[in-house]
């Protein structure tokens, strides 16, 4: 790799900050929380108090003591070895997969409603989300490959996408609620929580609504001077979508009944009766533009950061060495973006078989939501492990110290575990539930035994080739003393020549 050309340092906090945003709030979990009604509310909290807390804290540690290009590979390699850390960043990897035509339907739902009520008629047409996902997905490759400057203009321009609509949504919704009052009453009844299937699923989502504070540290060594970006662009960039998601919630129960809010149009359907309800329908074609708009952020962000997890594996050998390869010209990791960008358009077309559009686009949410939690066992058990090497005093620590990061990592892991446990549940609206539950599980275990298998496949070549090398260095060094130090002539041969003193 010493002839390989360096990754770009491109990335600054501004450009964090928005990577940040648009991987962190999709707005689409705002409707899935306004579904479950007002107590969506304490739901929020519990999930930034006992998730993202923890996890915003464990990766600015981490990212502090180890801000390589990897994050959560080499924290887990270090903290557990290799196996662990391919594992980690192979099941990772492979989350997304299935995130990125779920997220993309959202996106493809919203655009319905900003080209007008003629393409309604696509809202059931598998063949359109298809169309969409893959033609997005085709150019969020294109452009992470063609450069560090190129992908994050992309993530800058769709973190706006989520800013934008939501404060439309906020403002419509103060408004409504002045003039017209609420259509959910917020109380201390209406807020509780009541356990069943439909609730427990939807727990889970929204704790998944907070990942992604861990995928910028991915992109380590494109960062400029990532022990101190990183922890406060995870500070500004939370702080924005924590607000953006419980405003953004209340703003759809103002707007509608939970019981209202519901699929992959969820939140336009929301604005569309804030601005019928006001007089201010032309803005929804603007407002829904922008939501298409934050479902592409989302897809584009963590197509960048997750791609570098095959690189920095195809570099130890575990993948291909030429997931390693760096473009001589854009200095991106081209390889190991190509070839997640087309994965994760062949799940697109493999998520829509035998279901319809909303069947679709469950599936495809409970999976993502289960496997991408399988890497945060990983992650939290590091950031206990860990604790034991010393930190200089270039680390940021957590405050308090050891006592505080082990606290917030067993917080954290608790908390995921369940989460997994909640997220393979089949929703009630599905019609299918043994066929839903088959392809979440089963997708499941498929990609973890594939990660398995890709490691040992890998270790055994890689103790193939420094057999080799080794071999080579020996059968080198053994030449090396069959030679003359000057001269170069044969000893073997000299030794069967007549000797002569060279003193006669």
């Amino acid at each position: 790799m010493s002839s390989a050309p360096a990754l770009k340092r491109g990335i600054r906090f501004r450009d964090l900050t928005l990577f940040y945003v648009a991987g962190l709030l999709s707005i689409r979990w705002s409707a899935t929380a306004a579904a479950a009604g007002p107590g969506s509310l304490i739901v929020w909290l519990a999930a930034l108090f006992c998730f993202f807390i923890p996890l915003a804290a464990s990766v600015m540690e981490l990212s502090s003591r180890y801000p390589d290009e990897g994050g959560l590979y080499v924290w887990t390699q270090r903290a557990f070895g290799d196996g662990s850390g391919f594992l980690a960043a192979w099941t990772y990897w492979m989350s997304n997969l299935p995130y990125f035509p779920g997220v993309l339907y959202y996106g493809a739902a919203s655009m319905l409603f900003a080209l007008g009520s003629h393409a309604r008629a696509l809202s059931a047409s598998p063949l359109y989300f298809i169309l969409f996902a893959c033609s997005a997905l085709a150019l969020i490759t294109l452009l992470n490959i063609r450069g560090v400057d190129a992908g994050k203009w992309l993530n800058n321009v769709s973190a706006f996408g989520g800013i934008l609509p939501l404060c439309l949504l906020i403002v419509l919704a103060a408004l409504s609620w002045s003039r017209f009052g609420s259509a959910t009453h917020f109380t201390a009844t209406t807020m509780s929580l009541h356990w069943s299937v439909k609730n427990a699923i939807f727990w889970s989502t929204i704790f998944f609504a907070f990942v992604g504070v861990e995928a910028g540290s991915f992109m380590g060594d494109e960062i400029e001077n990532p022990r101190r970006v990183i922890p406060l662009a995870i500070l500004a960039g939370g702080t924005i979508a924590t607000i953006g998601y419980i405003g953004g919630t209340t703003a759809l129960l103002v707007a509608l009944p939970g019981n209202a809010v519901a699929g992959p149009e969820g939140i336009v359907t929301g604005l569309q009766t804030l601005t019928s309800r006001l007089g201010l329908a032309w803005l929804l074609p603007i407002a829904a533009l922008l939501v298409t708009v934050n479902a592409l952020a989302g897809a584009s962000a963590y197509l960048s950061s997750t791609s570098r997890l095959p690189f920095v594996a195809g570099i130890d050998n575990y993948l291909p060495p030429i997931f390693g390869a760096v473009h001589p010209r854009y200095r991106t990791p081209w390889v190991s973006i190509g070839v997640y960008g087309v994965a994760g358009m062949l799940v697109a077309l493999l998520s829509q078989a035998g279901t319809s559009v909303r069947g679709a686009y469950d599936v495809l949410v409970s999976m993502t939501v289960l496997i991408t939690f399988l890497p945060f066992i990983f992650i939290f058990a590091a950031m206990i492990r860990l604790q034991r090497e010393p930190a200089g005093p270039e680390v940021r620590r957590v405050p308090g110290g050891k006592p505080v990061a082990i606290l917030l990592g067993i917080l954290g892991l608790l908390s995921t575990l369940i989460t997994i446990g909640l997220s393979a549940i089949p929703s009630d609206d599905e019609p299918n539930k043994p066929l839903a539950l088959l392809k979440v599980l089963g997708g499941t275990f498929v990609m973890v035994a594939a990660g398995i298998g890709m490691y040992l496949v890998g270790r055994h070549k890689g103790r193939k080739a420094r057999l080799a090398h080794e071999q080579a260095r020996a059968d080198g060094a053994m030449m090396h003393l069959a030679k003359g130090p000057v001269t170069g002539h044969d000893f073997s041969r000299a030794e069967e020549a007549p000797t002569k003193d060279p003193g006669l």
